[in-house]
């Protein structure tokens, strides 16, 4: 059996209901109004393009009795970039006309980009509106720098503060990103085309750090409602890829997430301060966090107080990054109700990440986090959850690094809930099993492990399992806890290690059935 996940005027993309990561048990072609379509799908979410608007569709697939049938959105119009003008040919400058048509498109229009690349400038997106790049079709960032302007950190809007450009958790002023949207309602971008950032031809790289002005992002979403991206590779972002900031209903299926391995910050896909993202059936290869969900530093989370809440992260591919599914270490607003089932994570330093440290505060709540039905393959260490993060300007001071039994509990605390873990296969590790490093005033509460297995390389590197002080490299260990409130294992086995399996530091329960 089959579900529909979304249906654009143009798209639609749908997702097999079973328990395997990923990958479909069966390869299968998908036949549409009774016609077999070429080639042969492997993954358990599947999409079709070139579809026509307002139009009813019967989908079935080769390995399954289900048949669906759906309608496509209505349009109101449709406006092709190169009937404006547009060049589409890698060297003429087409942002004029890419905007032109997105200001000029009826609500509930499609802007349409055909074969071709268009070498842009920054884009900004508007309401009800469909932008769709057909395969072949590239939106190519501009390499000069001096084309991205200046976004002031905060603005005053009747007054009252309004957060317009930010980077790593604070308000900070902005180069404006490649394509941006703020306070816009019922976009989406679909299609089997690329937007390309082509940083790699540019000078972000070369100079990252030390910046007044931070890098742009590839897509920036600020204070956005009922977005929706279906099928599109965003590739070589001068800094992260896609971040959504302060928005709600976002759905995120069949994407193409690509930057190589070098790309400094290039994370995939970081949602801020969100409500209700949907990420499913997508593809990940970066240069650090392959989905980093955040919630901002002390200052937005006192000011704004607004958690992650409500995420939902399946059948997705993860691999080659810093860590597959990280949270924080900006989380001072928290994350709450994080569920991640059916993923696969490949070569990627670490599996589940957290990161956080003492002065995220008080309202820097972790809990409700359940991973499920997971696969990890040669993630150097599976589970990381690290109380003690230390990139910062102050990460290497004694008030970060400090496991004085006398520090208090103050507004500067951040908690650590429930994590569930449930039905986990780790091949090919090579550091350790786990590292799990809570707070000495303020423990990790509850860590669960069920039906969770661990296997290592023979020819396992030491590592660095976290990122803080006097942490030394590890290589083919077990479980390390250290101030953890209480720890359940059910069904937990361990293959390679060499020494104890459970390396208890300082955890107050531990339970084996």
């Amino acid at each position: 059996m089959f579900k529909k996940l979304f249906v654009s005027g143009t798209s639609a993309c749908f997702e097999f209901e079973n328990k395997n990561p990923y990958y479909n048990p069966q390869s299968y072609k998908i036949i549409l109004n009774g016609e077999e379509l070429e080639g042969e799908r492997d993954t358990n979410v599947f999409s079709l393009f070139n579809l026509q608007p307002s139009t009813r569709y019967t989908v079935q697939t080769t390995n399954d009795n289900c048949k669906l049938t759906f309608v496509t959105s209505y349009e109101t119009g449709l406006i092709d970039v190169k009937e404006l003008g547009a060049k589409g040919d890698g060297e003429t400058d087409d942002t004029y006309f890419v905007q032109l048509a997105i200001d000029i498109c009826p609500k509930g229009g499609r802007v349409l980009l055909p074969e071709g690349t268009y070498p842009v400038r920054p884009i900004v997106l508007k309401s009800d509106v469909t932008l769709e790049l057909k395969n072949g079709a590239t939106l190519l960032g501009d390499v000069a720098e001096e084309h991205y302007p200046f976004v002031p950190a905060r603005v005053l809007i009747d007054g009252k503060e309004t957060v317009t450009a930010t980077w790593e958790g604070e308000p900070f002023d902005c180069h404006q990103s490649l394509i941006s949207a703020f306070n816009q309602r019922n976009i989406k971008i679909v299609g089997e085309g690329t937007i390309n950032g082509n940083a790699d031809n540019s000078t972000w790289w070369a100079t990252p750090k030390g910046r007044k002005v931070a890098r742009p992002r590839l897509v920036f979403l600020n204070r956005c409602k009922n977005v929706a991206f279906h099928g599109v590779t965003c590739k070589n972002s001068a800094s992260w890829n896609l971040h959504p900031f302060f928005s709600q209903n976002l759905g995120f299926y069949g994407l193409n997430i690509e930057n190589p391995y070098t790309g400094p910050n290039t994370d995939g896909l970081d949602p801020e301060s969100c409500d209700k993202v949907n990420i499913i059936g997508c593809k990940f290869s970066v240069g650090d966090d392959c989905c980093a969900i955040k919630s901002g530093k002390l200052y937005m989370g006192k000011t704004y107080k607004t958690p992650a809440t409500n995420h939902t992260l399946r059948n997705n591919l993860f691999q080659n990054g810093h860590g597959a599914i990280v949270l924080g270490s900006e989380m001072s607003g928290g994350v709450k109700n994080l569920s991640v089932s059916q993923c696969v994570f490949k070569h990627t330093d670490r599996g589940l990440r957290i990161k956080t440290r003492r002065g995220r505060g008080k309202d820097g709540v972790i809990d409700g986090v359940e991973f499920e039905n997971i696969k990890m393959i040669n993630v150097i260490t599976p589970f990381v959850i690290n109380m003690y993060y230390y990139c910062d300007p102050d990460g290497h001071t004694e008030y970060v690094w400090s496991r004085d039994k006398d520090t208090p509990v103050d507004e500067g605390t951040p908690y650590l809930g429930e994590f569930i873990f449930r039905d986990i296969e780790c091949t090919e590790c090579e550091c350790m099993a786990g590292y799990f490093d809570g707070l000495v005033e303020q423990p990790i509460k509850k860590v669960v492990l069920e039906n969770v297995s661990f296997s290592f390389k023979e020819d396992a590197k030491p590592f660095t399992p976290a990122m803080l002080e006097n942490v030394r490299q590890y290589c083919k260990e077990g479980l390390y806890l250290d101030n953890v409130e209480s720890l359940t294992l059910k069904n937990v086995t361990f293959d390679g290690v060499e020494g104890e399996e459970i390396i208890n530091k300082n955890c107050g329960l531990i339970i084996k059935d």
